[in-house]
């Protein structure tokens, strides 16, 4: 179907739901819309339906339970008999533990100021109260365990907002740095809170991203763009060998974000890696969507990005077989198409690599909090008024779901320390936003978030369900430790909906700085095993004592596993540049790069 009729708009169109709208309904469903969009604008996109459905059922379920009301009660009392105990040591000069201590996960009292009073008693009180707060929250008799993630979720953000880290009278390393500065620290502060907040009302990238350009700094690996259509600018980046190996690679990265995430600067970019290492590589650059491509859905992604991406590769170099690389949304993407394509015969995939991509999303980690039938609704109706969402707009939940770590840390860091955190080239790309089609999203946030319509093998492509099982190719799959977006366990299902060999790998790093992790970054290990196609499938946690552990970076494995997985034999690099007849396209890293 050609590109103008997916996007022109039709009477009678099914919605991204499933649900059609005539004529004579539209009006209606529009004002509701209409109404849910203004009131997106005040609440960064947060249904408050969705909190006032969760608040309501844990309250009117603790309401009526006298059983979980004796026990707060009971944690109350003793809470406050800890402290009173404390106290007493505290007060005839006796060394005395803290009733509560931090997880290990918790940085923010590491430091020795901390291990001071009064800053010793704040801390404990903060986090008795995070205590008693996260039973208050949890194992309410009778309340939805959905409502219940909700209540305990929001329940920490606002308590985090209040701890004794974010206030300069009660955080002793802010003190300390303001009386040795004599103040000066917190102008400084002030001032780097302005200047962040002028930025950003004006529309103006971050501070210190100016270091960092791309074509320049970022994404300059060499390669040339071969082919480009509605959705895609295709990159075929030129060989680093004088012979390569026959199999190419072809890379599906997200558009969430900007493709270069795997192309950051020359010693931490994936794709030069792989081109050193022989293989020829091409790499999907997406197109940064407004709003006049609201109508195109997933199933243009997979046609128009995809498909055309592995027609024009099958062109560039004839015969072969294609190693197929898909991240994060675009691994999502890639495992549709595979399946499409193993279901109607299309043999071209000599493998499937995902990078920290979920195929099934029975249990996606935190993200899900914000995704249930109220909020996908809402989400909807704020992109029906623009036509997209902004990832501006999705970076807000994000940083949620690591708030100590993306939020307040650098509150405290930039603006009570007076510090300036240095930019690096991953922030530099973070700060590069992109859009994302009012259907596309939709129908991903439903048919895949919602219903689990790919593991449960209702995913239609061309009419026809497709299943993950089908898939023949070899499959090395990447999940991350601290993946609040893909958690690894979530990743790791895989091996539940396919028949085919995988090898798993578990990286230290989270849903990012876990992929790129490139030989001789400091600090990097990973647990690898490989589940034959016959293999019994065992869980996560059996998954890892039996994994073998390795220090360093997980790209020289990967490398090794494509070129086993090749033909032996090395070939004369394949023709860089433009199909005879073809327009005249640039130079990498193309121009869709760069739209903002």
């Amino acid at each position: 179907m050609d590109i103008r009729s997916r996007l022109a708009p039709a009477e009678n169109r099914a919605l991204p739901d499933g649900s059609a709208v005539s004529a004579s309904t539209a009006p209606f469903r529009e004002l509701d819309h209409a109404k849910e969009a203004m009131i997106a604008r005040l609440t960064a996109g947060l249904s408050p339906a969705a909190l006032g459905a969760a608040f309501s059922d844990w309250l009117i379920h603790l309401a009526a339970a006298p059983g979980k009301q004796l026990e707060l009660a009971s944690l109350c009392a003793l809470n406050t008999r800890r402290v009173a105990d404390y106290l007493a040591h505290v007060a005839t000069g006796a060394y005395a533990p803290l009733p509560a201590e931090p997880s290990s996960q918790d940085d923010r009292f590491r430091g020795d100021a901390w291990q001071t009073e009064p800053y010793r008693l704040w801390q404990t009180t903060f986090l008795l109260a995070e205590q008693w707060w996260n039973t208050a929250t949890r194992e309410v008799p009778g309340t939805t365990r959905h409502h219940e993630d909700v209540v305990s979720f929001v329940a920490r953000q606002l308590l985090d907002t209040l701890a004794p880290t974010n206030f300069p009278l009660t955080n002793p390393e802010v003190f300390q740095r303001a009386m040795s500065t004599a103040g000066m620290s917190l102008v400084q502060g002030a001032h780097n809170a302005l200047e962040d907040a002028t930025r950003q009302a004006s529309g103006m990238p971050p501070a210190g991203l100016e270091q960092f350009k791309v074509g320049a700094d970022l994404a300059v690996t060499p390669g040339k763009v071969v082919f480009r259509n509605h959705l895609i600018e295709l990159i075929q980046y030129s060989p680093a060998t004088d012979e390569v190996i026959a199999e190419p690679v072809l890379i599906v990265p997200a558009w969430i974000m900007k493709y270069y995430i795997l192309d950051l600067s020359p010693h931490n970019s994936l794709i030069r890696y792989l081109v050193g290492q022989g293989h020829t590589v091409f790499c999907i650059s997406w197109r940064n969507v407004d709003a006049d491509d609201r109508d195109l859905g997933l199933e243009d992604y997979r046609q128009l990005g995809v498909m055309a991406a592995l027609d024009t590769v099958s062109k560039i170099v004839p015969g072969r077989q294609i190693h197929a690389t898909g991240y994060c949304l675009g691994g999502t993407l890639l495992s549709i198409a595979a399946a499409a394509m193993a279901g109607s015969g299309d043999n071209r995939l000599a493998s499937v690599t995902l990078f920290a991509a979920q195929t099934d999303f029975t249990e996606p980690g935190e993200l899900q909090l914000f995704i249930d039938d109220s909020e996908v609704y809402f989400l909807e109706s704020m992109m029906w008024s623009q036509g997209y969402l902004d990832a501006r707009q999705m970076a807000g939940a994000f940083q949620l779901l690591q708030s100590n770590d993306l939020v307040w840390s650098r509150i405290v860091h930039d603006y009570l320390l007076g510090e300036r955190a240095p930019m690096i080239d991953l922030m530099a790309w973070n700060a590069d936003a992109t859009r994302m089609p009012y259907r596309m999203h939709s129908e991903y946030l439903r048919q895949l978030f919602l219903d689990n319509d790919l593991a449960s093998a209702r995913y239609q492509v061309d009419a026809r369900p497709v299943s993950i099982r089908n898939i023949r190719a070899p499959m090395f799959v990447v999940g991350t430790e601290r993946d609040h977006i893909a958690p690894w366990r979530s990743v790791y299902k895989i091996h539940d909906l396919s028949d085919t060999a995988i090898t798993f790998v578990l990286t230290s790093g989270g849903h990012n700085a876990g992929i790129v992790s490139e030989p001789g970054h400091p600090h990097r290990q990973f647990r690898i095993k490989e589940t034959a196609a016959d293999d019994l499938r065992v869980s996560p946690d059996e998954w890892v004592p039996a994994a073998a552990q390795r220090e360093g970076s997980w790209w020289p494995v990967w490398s090794d596993w494509l070129k086993a997985r090749s033909s032996p034999e090395r070939i004369a690099p394949p023709a860089l540049g433009n199909q005879p007849g073809a327009e005249a396209l640039p130079d990498a890293p193309g121009t869709y790069v760069f739209q903002h």
